[in-house]
């Protein structure tokens, strides 16, 4: 078990829809926002956070939050209230997260 949040394998079979990747177009912007944060090395851009701790609750990697951040501002979505609601409805970000919901104060803490 790793020390970050894990999020579900976005090739999961669900009710509804089948597969949550078959809802995401392949030239959909948030699938380069995906690739793009996981070339990234955090670590040497200077995000503290980047290495997990060794005790305690484990917390959401850099790279999910810095996907949402991401998507957040080409979509002109900058409060942190307004992308906690989004990674709840949202079919692209849950997507981009793994159906991870971090909460507001999560978000605003990160920036």
């Amino acid at each position: 078990m790793g020390r970050y949040v894990e999020g579900q394998d976005r090739a999961q079979s669900v009710l509804l829809p089948e597969r949550l990747d078959d809802w995401i177009h392949e030239d959909s912007t948030v699938r380069v926002i995906d690739v793009f944060v996981d070339e990234l090395d955090l670590w040497k851009l200077g995000f503290e956070r980047a290495e997990p701790a060794a005790t305690g609750r484990p917390a959401y990697s850099s790279a999910t939050l810095l996907k949402i951040y991401v998507y957040g501002y080409l979509n002109r979505l900058q409060s942190s209230r307004r992308l906690e609601t989004e990674a709840r409805r949202n079919l692209e970000l849950v997507w981009l997260t793994g159906r991870l919901t971090p909460d507001f104060t999560t978000i605003a803490d990160f920036r």
